[in-house]
Formats: structure tokens, C-alpha cells, sequence
């Protein structure tokens, strides 16, 4: 029996003693509870899955992504490309309104963007947006962007979390006073307890949403709303972790309703501290990982193993790479040619509060004992694990969630310009840059798959850091919710949504 399998097996799941409670029914009410307390309602800033979901709700992008996860109009009725994909021009739909009756036009898309664009704002959608060179207004339903590069993806950037389209003269109140083109208003906000919104009378798709209201409601602890959702005090529990999936599998009143994403977890490297400045180190650490049981131990099952960010059975993933098994032998061997012929010495951090992290967590002390490297585990909670361990730590558990397309989901963290990368892990390899500039570039889907896929077989040959598994998604839906259906972008769509 090796170390994971003897921590596995010793490891048990502790499931608390819930307080059961008579339902609680609200004719076309939702009921949904969330996890975390919301730091901001101005979607431009928002940085939390929960605080994305108020995003959906209440607020539009130009651009969508549809079930089959194939991008589509959100508020731009149509888009065209300069043949040198270095302009592009969206037309809006007719007849949208903001929540206070006001008449989306072509000049709150091009404030929109440009508060995202200013640093001031704080948007970690702004790096996405730097290559926008100028924004020009045509007419009150048409905008026009150049961008310094060509950019064939450049239309799927709108679809993404924090891109949400919002009235230029509300600018400076949509913090506390949402005002958005979404399918649902914002009515109230109680910090740490909920989040309360009505239907849109207005929503430019007739005949949606179905619901009356949406009532979010803030629940730290996992056993509450596992307990709520039983009992029907709640109608859907929002990302269940993978120990609620476990506790409610045989509930006959509540289904988990599950869908594979592009959100990862990983063992960050910062690559300009030693020793993980030193490629072999890397490539040790990597090569004893066993991402499998990785899937098992911190997931319970929930996720799957992949080589990078693009999970298998994605069109770009390379399957002609041999899945890495974990190698003892080669681990010692390269941490020898590093100059650590007896393993070293080094300090794991992990945020407390996400047990499939502190899991993770664990099983890479085990998996790397093997090779020398002895692992203390220091766990921080969330709040200081964001300003004093994210981006400054040598070694760390961190995870991301999924991107709406391919280059944003990979372009921040491995290219030797990206955003993400200069605060994660500090990775430089010239090959990989050229690939994913070519990829920007490219005017033909089976150019663009080609080249990702070389990007992935650089990128195991040289690692910055290990990304293990991509997660499932998971809500916990009461059989009386009808229409309903996980999103692997992890946000709520609930425009079909009713609840008896």
C-alpha cells in the first residue's frame, strides 16, 4: 500500500448533523444559496463565482455562449471582421433597455469598455482589452473597435464574466445600485445575508425569464446548504462541493445536475524563486504527480485528469500526447540533474475553507515524499491567502475557473506577456509565446487547433507549474425546479427556469 493509498484510506469524511426544518415555498420564487458574501455588485470588478452569478442574472454581454458551448449573440444582433481580423464591428439589438427604461445605444458599450480598459477600474478584464487600439461609435446601434493585432477570437472576449455591457450614466452607482439589461433586477442586498431580484418585464427575448425573482442567499457553511436543500428552505444549491454531491446521491427529492468545465486547480511554481527556477525541479515535481488519483482524492471522482487548462475531449486537446504516468525513477533522476540528489525542503501553502484544495494539498505532500521532497502544509485562510499568498509564494495550491474560449483561458497564464502570469508564476518560453501570438492570428479553426496543440506538447516537455485535473460542475437541484441546466462557464442561466 503506498502513501496517497494509505492517506486516502485513513482520510474520512466528517458529515454534520443537519438541522431539519419544514419546507419553505414561494410561488415563482428561486431559491438558490450561495457560498460567499458578495465584496462588489459592479461587474467590471467582480472576482468571486458568486458574485459572477449576480453578474448573469442581471446584466448582458455583446457576446454569449450557448448550451453547446458555441458563442452567440447576447446583445449584438450580428459581427463582422476586417479581412486582416485587426477591426471588428457589432451591431446591437433593437428595442433593449436598461433595468431604468433607458435605451441601450453604441455609446454604453464604448464607456463599458473603456472603464474595463482604464487601470483605475481594477478589471481583471483588462488585459484582454489592451490590444483595443480605438473605439469608434457608426451610429447610436453600431460600434466599431480596431485592435493592435489581428485577433480572430477577438468576439468571444464579450462573453466572458466581467464584460458586461452597463448605462454610461450609471457608472458611478452600479456598485451598490445594479442597472443592467439581464433578464432579472436587482431589488435589495443584505451583505452576508442575500441578494434579491425581480423579473424584467422588459428582457429583449419575449416570453423570458419564467421565474418571478430570484432570492440568493448567502450560506458560508457547506453542511447548511446541503441541509437546506434537503429540506426545500432552498430550491438549488449553487457549485456543490464534492462532499455535498456525496451526502445527497441517494436523495430522491434532489438531483445533482453535473457538466465538465475548463476550471482547474494546480500546484503553482513560482518560477523566478528558487529551486522552482529550475526547470528540472519542475519537471521532477511533475512527472511523480498521479493526476488520477488526484481526481479521486480531491474530488471524490468529480473532475478529470487532462495535461493543461483544455480538457480532453475538447477539439484542441492533443490527444496523440502519451498521458503521463507518475515515475518514480525519473522524478529522483531529474531532481539529481537539478542538484538535489537527496530532495529539498519547502513550504505548500493552501487557502482553508476550499477542502478540494486542502486535498490536493495533502496528496502532493504524499506524492512528492517519494522523491525527497519533504512538504509542510500551511494552510491561509481565503482572504489572506489572496493579498499575501497568491502571486508572491514559491508553492501554492490555487485554481481558476473556466475562460470563455481557448486563447483567454491559456494566453494569460503562458504567455511571457500575460496578466496571469506575471502574478502566478512567472513563466518565459519564447516557442510557446510565437504559438500563441500564431493562434491569435489565425483565420481558420483548424489552424488555431494545430497550434494548441503544439502549445500542449511544449508545455509538458517544459512545465511553469502542475495542473492536475479540470472539475465538474455541480448545483444541487430540488425535483420541483423544471428547466434547468449547469453551465460549464459556472454561472446560474435560469431564463427557463420555474419552480413549482
Amino acid at each position: 500500500m503506498n502513501a496517497l493509498t494509505r492517506l486516502m484510506s485513513s482520510f474520512v469524511l466528517s458529515v454534520a448533523a443537519f438541522a431539519w426544518t419544514a419546507p419553505v415555498f414561494a410561488e415563482g420564487i428561486l431559491k438558490v444559496a450561495l457560498s460567499s458574501n458578495l465584496n462588489t455588485l459592479d461587474p467590471a470588478k467582480t472576482k468571486l463565482g458568486d458574485e459572477y452569478v449576480v453578474n448573469f442574472l442581471v446584466y448582458s454581454g455583446l457576446t454569449g455562449l450557448g448550451p453547446n458551448g458555441k458563442l452567440v449573440g447576447d446583445l449584438a444582433e450580428s459581427w463582422s471582421s476586417s479581412e486582416d481580423l485587426k477591426s471588428w464591428t457589432f451591431k446591437l439589438k433593437p428595442g433593449v433597455k436598461f433595468h431604468s427604461g433607458k435605451a441601450l445605444e453604441a455609446e454604453d458599450v464604448k464607456a463599458t469598455i473603456e472603464r474595463i480598459q482604464d487601470k483605475a477600474t481594477g478589471s481583471v478584464a483588462r488585459a484582454n482589452f489592451l490590444i483595443v487600439s480605438a473605439i469608434t461609435v457608426v451610429d447610436p446601434s453600431t460600434i466599431k473597435f480596431d485592435l493592435s493585432i489581428p485577433y480572430g477570437g477577438f468576439a468571444e472576449l464579450f462573453a466572458d464574466r466581467q464584460v458586461r455591457i452597463v448605462p454610461r450614466d450609471k457608472l458611478d452607482s452600479i456598485a451598490s445600485k445594479p442597472d443592467g439589461t439581464g433578464p432579472f433586477m436587482f431589488e435589495s442586498f443584505r451583505p452576508g445575508q442575500d441578494v434579491k431580484l425581480v423579473k424584467n418585464p422588459d428582457y429583449f427575448t419575449q416570453g423570458l425569464p419564467k421565474l418571478d425573482g430570484v432570492d440568493l442567499r448567502i450560506m458560508p457553511e457547506a453542511a447548511a446548504r446541503v441541509s437546506a436543500v434537503s429540506t426545500g428552505e432552498v430550491d438549488l444549491v449553487w457549485d456543490i462541493p464534492p462532499e455535498g454531491i456525496q451526502q445527497l446521491q441517494d436523495s430522491s427529492d434532489v438531483i445533482i445536475d453535473s457538466v465538465a468545465t475548463s476550471s482547474w486547480d494546480g500546484l503553482i511554481m513560482n518560477n523566478a524563486i528558487a529551486p522552482f527556477d529550475n526547470q528540472k525541479v519542475r519537471q521532477a515535481i511533475d512527472a511523480v504527480i498521479d493526476r488520477a488519483a488526484m481526481v479521486e482524492f480531491a474530488l471524490f471522482g468529480n473532475g478529470t485528469p487532462t495535461l493543461t487548462m483544455i480538457p480532453p475531449g475538447h477539439p484542441y486537446y492533443n490527444g496523440d500526447i502519451a498521458f503521463p504516468a507518475p515515475d518514480i525513477e525519473k522524478g529522483k533522476q531529474l531532481l539529481t540533474e537539478a542538484g538535489f540528489p537527496d530532495g529539498f525542503e519547502t513550504t505548500l501553502y493552501v487557502p482553508s475553507g476550499r477542502p478540494p484544495k486542502e486535498r490536493l494539498g495533502l496528496a502532493a505532500r504524499e506524492m512528492l515524499a517519494q522523491i525527497g521532497i519533504q512538504v509542510e502544509i500551511q494552510t491561509v485562510p481565503w482572504d489572506k491567502f489572496i493579498s499575501d499568498i497568491e502571486g508572491k509564494a514559491a508553492f501554492y495550491v490555487d485554481g481558476f475557473y473556466s475562460r470563455p474560449a481557448v486563447d483567454p483561458s491559456i494566453y494569460p497564464w503562458f504567455h511571457s506577456t500575460g496578466s496571469w502570469n506575471s502574478t502566478l508564476w512567472n513563466y518565459k518560453n519564447l516557442q510557446i509565446d510565437e504559438l500563441l501570438d500564431q493562434a491569435r492570428a489565425a483565420t481558420s479553426d483548424d489552424e488555431r487547433a494545430r497550434l494548441y496543440k503544439d502549445f500542449q506538447a511544449l508545455a509538458m516537455e517544459n512545465p511553469p507549474s502542475v495542473i492536475p485535473y479540470v472539475v465538474n460542475h455541480a448545483n444541487a437541484v430540488r425535483s420541483t425546479v423544471k428547466g434547468f441546466k449547469s453551465s460549464p462557464m459556472m454561472w446560474l442561466d435560469l431564463r427557463e427556469t420555474t419552480v413549482n
